[in-house]
């Protein structure tokens, strides 16, 4: 298909693409719907009941458009984090608050820095922007932050990329490695520290918020823990004068009104975040025995999802994956390797994880007679 003229020429360099294919195309394919959605990350233990109830009756005035500046949201967060809301933005997730950072930031050329095969949403906005993408590979299943300073100080990166804990792999830094590697961030750059998971993870893992740090910007979401992800609701967090530079080019009624009342909602009921967590946490132990009975390793997760190793390479998890997809159970896997020799699976509920346990022994079978050793 040409391009249409009147496009931009960095818009006409950019294949057309969707970072994510959704599970819904799958199922169009198919014919038919997944029996086990455990691909995309969501959390099937879905919100709070009070949230629920509290969207449910804003539908009724879902004639008015949503408050521009998510101000009961907004001062809402900041109490629970013990912050000023003057260093919260509200935004449509995660997603489109970092293609608001990458617009504020990058320009044709500029440099980003980010790890290989993590966030490909983050390299659609780095290239979407004409910034130019500079990664470092994984170490240990990790995410590198020294290898990750060190190319930003060799390309002068103005934006750095990190996810903690990670995904794909689940994986995660303590505090302490995190604020060694703010401390190292150089003169002129900034680290976006993806947070999504940050609900699940231990009390370790995540450094002490100071959002008047000049050199970080935290984004978190409702979308993981608070089981939100179809509300489309994440914040960032830092310096004030950053978080108010969205201001000049966000999309100031792009939040969902019933979305801001649910999150809102959400926030206050921590009793089932709690239960959420623990839900969570006897899933992925169930998800990791699973891989033991079947001669597979768990890595260890500090996410709602689990990195499986399959024990071989790229091609034979992609068969693993197609079979488990081919008897009705969503999978996704990393797509850079050596993370590809992985296919990662989302917690579920019992009877997810029931029809995960049925399917996984037929699928390799599947995949060592299609993808001898």
């Amino acid at each position: 298909m040409t391009d249409d003229p009147r496009l931009t020429p960095l818009a006409a360099s950019l294949p057309a693409t969707v970072p994510f294919v959704g599970p819904e195309a799958a199922e169009r394919s198919m014919g038919q719907p997944f029996v086990a959605r455990l691909g995309a990350n969501e959390c099937v233990f879905g919100p709070s009941p009070k949230a629920i109830d509290a969207m449910q009756r804003a539908t009724a005035e879902v004639w008015k458009y949503a408050d521009p500046e998510s101000h009961d949201l907004r001062h809402a967060l900041a109490g629970h984090l013990g912050i000023d809301a003057a260093h919260i933005m509200i935004g449509e997730g995660s997603d489109t608050l970092m293609g608001v950072l990458v617009r504020l930031l990058i320009g044709p050329g500029d440099a980003v820095v980010t790890s290989a095969g993590a966030y490909p949403t983050f390299n659609f906005h780095v290239a979407g922007f004409g910034g130019t993408l500079h990664t470092v590979p994984f170490k240990d299943d990790r995410e590198d932050p020294e290898a990750l300073i060190a190319k930003a100080k060799e390309v002068g990166a103005k934006l750095i990329y990190l996810s903690n804990p990670d995904n794909p792999m689940g994986t995660w830094h303590d505090a302490t490695t995190m604020n060694r590697m703010i401390d190292a961030v150089p003169d002129g750059a900034l680290l976006l520290m993806d947070e999504a998971y940050c609900d699940f993870a231990p009390s370790d893992a995540i450094p002490q918020l100071n959002p008047t740090d000049s050199r970080v910007i935290r984004m978190r979401t409702f979308s993981k823990a608070y089981g939100m992800a179809g509300a489309r609701v994440g914040y960032a967090i830092g310096p004030a004068p950053l978080i108010d530079a969205f201001n000049k080019v966000r999309n100031h009624f792009g939040m969902n009104r019933i979305s801001q009342i649910g999150a809102l909602a959400a926030l206050a009921d921590q009793d089932w975040l709690s239960h959420v967590r623990s839900e969570v946490a006897i899933s992925r132990d169930r998800i990791a025995g699973i891989a033991t009975r079947n001669g597979l390793s768990a890595l260890p997760s500090a996410t709602n999802f689990v990195a499986i190793d399959c024990g071989r390479d790229a091609a034979f998890a992609k068969a693993v994956l197609s079979g488990l997809v081919s008897r009705g159970i969503f999978v996704r896997m990393p797509f850079v390797a050596p993370q590809n020799r992985c296919i990662r699976v989302s917690c579920g509920t019992p009877a997810d994880l029931d029809a995960f346990a049925a399917a996984l022994p037929e699928a390799l079978a599947d995949a060592r007679n299609a993808v001898p050793t």
